[in-house]
């Protein structure tokens, strides 16, 4: 009887270990921020999906049902969509999280497929202000990555990325792009959430020059697939840039 007491005892400690060190996870996923215009949080939720809270607003950045229950979050006062692939525009995601008042921001293709009131659509270079939140549309487009010969996964011209203006605080969602020459115009930045998974975007290797140029205070690589972010934090040691290791694949 005494054995099997301290084998429950065991069994307890190694549960309560376990529920600690995934709490210490969950909560290491929230990042809080104080701006000019107040505070800032980020909630990465999975994969290339995230959303913000500030001053009482809920804005998802595609919404995507592989990355997290969205039956469980809140609903969206906004909701900014990268581009039209199925892991970045989910009508089921977007339908569990949006209301009647939401507004949907997104790029021209995705806006297109959006059967919902408050869609719209923003070019690569338009901005536009909602709930105190300035909201510019980014290049987000593949250099060498290809579906086919001559077809690129993501097209020059047609997607997005986003730089949100949260008061004085900028925060840039890099969407599914590469290393491309448009980042050096990007600046400051205060953080930068950058793809880091093959073959739809680039490699962490790859992904560390386009952090080097656009030398955002933190950045956090998501996107992950099969990459590894520890890659990134290794080789920005030094940098003065501010690594985020998030388990996001």
């Amino acid at each position: 009887m005494k054995h099997a007491g301290m084998t429950v005892f065991l069994v307890l400690a190694l549960v309560l270990t376990l529920v600690a060190a995934q709490a210490a996870v969950q909560a290491a996923t929230t990042l809080e921020f104080a701006t000019s215009a107040g505070r800032l949080t980020i909630h990465p939720v999975g994969h290339g999906s995230l959303y913000f809270t500030f001053n009482g607003l809920v804005i998802h950045v595609d919404p995507y049902s592989g990355a997290g229950d969205y039956s469980t979050l809140p609903n969206a006062d906004q909701i900014w969509i990268t581009h039209d692939h199925g892991d970045h525009l989910d009508l089921q995601a977007i339908a569990q999280v949006a209301t009647p008042e939401t507004v949907i921001i997104a790029d021209g293709a995705s806006a297109g497929r959006i059967n919902r009131p408050n869609v719209i659509a923003l070019a690569n270079g338009q901005t536009i202000e909602r709930g105190g939140v300035r909201i510019q549309a980014v290049p987000a487009y593949n250099l060498v990555q290809e579906r086919a010969p001559g077809v690129k996964y993501h097209p020059k011209g047609m997607y997005n990325g986003y730089i949100a203006s949260f008061g004085d605080f900028r925060v840039y969602v890099a969407g599914d792009t590469e290393c491309i020459p448009e980042m050096r115009e990007f600046g400051p930045i205060d953080v930068a959430f950058i793809p880091i998974n093959l073959p739809f975007t680039m490699p962490p290797e790859e992904a560390v020059g386009c952090i080097k140029v656009i030398a955002p205070k933190i950045v956090v690589p998501y996107h992950q697939g099969n990459s590894d972010p520890k890659v990134v934090a290794d080789r920005l040691k030094g940098s003065g840039i501010e690594v985020i290791v998030l388990p996001l694949p």
